[in-house]
């Protein structure tokens, strides 16, 4: 992808064991999303920034995030690092997955708002922290 024709954003939503990350299109594709152990965060966003060739770099601007932006800046990124509000995208985030990923068995039978996902779902969190970075550019 030309950087011109595809503008991309690399999102991040930090947290002190995992973060979750996504590269999102400004037409609000995902093109990729995964969660990753903190630890190997700095490394993960080097590799994506380099085969997807973002424009820009997001991070959730929430609790723990002074830890990452350091980390981040200390990386030696090409970009810079651009703070994106987090207030109730873990809200968010959770209602997409649960509509995103049907119920099974007994489970079928808790109303969604009771549905309690079962695996992390930080990646959904940094697909919505791209979005809305993308909607404050329209």
């Amino acid at each position: 992808m030309e950087p011109e024709s595809a503008p991309l954003a690399l999102a991040i939503d930090p947290g002190s064991d995992k973060c979750g990350v996504a590269v999102v299109h400004r037409s609000g594709e995902v093109v990729f999303r995964t969660i990753v152990p903190t630890s190997a965060l700095c490394a993960a966003v080097i590799d994506l920034t380099r085969q997807y060739m973002p424009q820009h770099i997001l991070c959730g601007n929430g609790t723990g995030s002074k830890p990452i932006l350091r980390r981040l800046s200390g990386a030696g990124l090409s970009l810079p690092i651009t703070p994106v509000d987090e207030s109730y995208t873990s809200e968010a985030a959770r209602k997409r997955y649960v509509a995103e990923n049907p119920p099974r068995g007994m489970e079928r039978l808790l109303p969604a708002c009771l549905r309690t996902p079962s695996i992390p779902y930080d990646d959904y969190v940094a697909v919505i922290l791209a979005e809305r970075f993308w909607e404050g550019r329209e």
